[in-house]
């Protein structure tokens, strides 16, 4: 292999070139699978940066539930622009190589998006659990500078790119995903096993600790919800989570079985490990808008009332 200096000229990196894969056994088929992966890429962009311009541009809709959406829709533009091209450039033109440089970039932003995604969740939660509680104190707690904020847990992924760097990568340059994932291009890795360790508890942790936070978030508005007397009530309070943990099950379902397919069945078979990581990134981006744009009334009041001008 050619040795190449990284941009970061922090170590010398002595595999040239990463190779990442399409479907396997189905590579006859990829220009087919190409054609719906295009069609959610372009309704991930133009979805996503319409609930952008509403969020932005309608004054009614400035409130911290709105903010946690537009972050919400921020980070899924920014996994699908991060990732989907590599994809499409595999399945359309089976260009499959990948420069590390490029790698670890990728690596960086579908990760740290996926932190952003998971840190919104977590806090659209916690949204719900104060608007049920304490709803009188909703605004004086939710402040726009504390929903800021909470949009800034992408930095913390900031130093991934620079560690990533400084392993070194031999012989094996074969990736088993469509895209760059931090589980498959650690495996390649043949120095630094302490760093190994270290970013994968990081990164496996965060994931973790969002998840079990967003789940005592529901344990306590489930308590919340049982002391109201009247069904009814009950009801129309739960309703007002339905959106949330759809996005909740779409989001985590596809990363907790990548998890545990990489972690406790090492000997399964390649395809499913490349189709549920692809889900990941397909289904979420365009599935929230659906989801949210059904259960807001507000943002389909506003664009409805957006075609009716045009049609008018």
């Amino acid at each position: 292999m050619i040795l190449s200096h990284s941009f970061f000229n922090t170590s010398e990196v002595e595999t040239s070139t990463f190779f990442l894969i399409g479907i396997p056994e189905m590579e006859h088929a990829h220009i087919w699978v190409s054609l719906p992966i295009c069609l959610r890429y372009l309704l991930a962009i133009l979805g996503n940066c319409t609930i952008l311009f509403f969020i932005k541009t309608e004054t009614s809709l400035h409130e911290p539930m709105y903010y946690f959406l537009s972050m919400l829709a921020f980070s899924d533009l920014g996994l699908s622009i991060s990732s989907l091209p590599t994809m499409l450039r595999i399945f359309l033109f089976n260009a499959t190589g990948i420069s590390p440089d490029a790698c670890f970039a990728q690596e960086f932003f579908v990760h740290g998006f996926s932190a952003m995604e998971s840190s919104v969740l977590f806090s659209m939660s916690i949204d719900h659990l104060i608007a049920i509680y304490s709803p009188l104190r909703y605004i004086s707690i939710l402040t726009s500078a504390r929903v800021i904020k909470i949009g800034l847990v992408f930095i913390l992924y900031f130093p991934v790119p620079f560690i990533l760097q400084r392993l070194k990568f031999c012989k094996k340059n074969l990736l088993s995903h469509s895209y760059c994932l931090y589980q498959d291009v650690m495996k390649l890795a043949c120095s630094d096993n302490r760093v190994k360790v270290i970013c994968g508890l990081f990164v496996a942790l965060t994931s973790v600790l969002y998840l079990v936070c967003i789940s005592v978030s529901y344990v306590q508005i489930l308590k919340i919800v049982l002391r109201i007397a009247s069904h009814k009530g009950r009801l129309k309070v739960l309703n007002t989570c339905i959106s949330h943990n759809c996005a909740v099950f779409i989001f985590y379902v596809p990363i907790v079985t990548l998890a545990a397919l990489h972690r406790f069945a090492k000997n399964a078979f390649p395809v499913v490990k490349v189709i549920i990581a692809d889900i990941f990134l397909l289904f979420p981006p365009p599935m929230n808008i659906i989801v949210y744009s059904v259960k807001s009334q507000q943002i389909r009041n506003r664009i409805q009332a957006k075609l009716c001008e045009k049609q008018g």
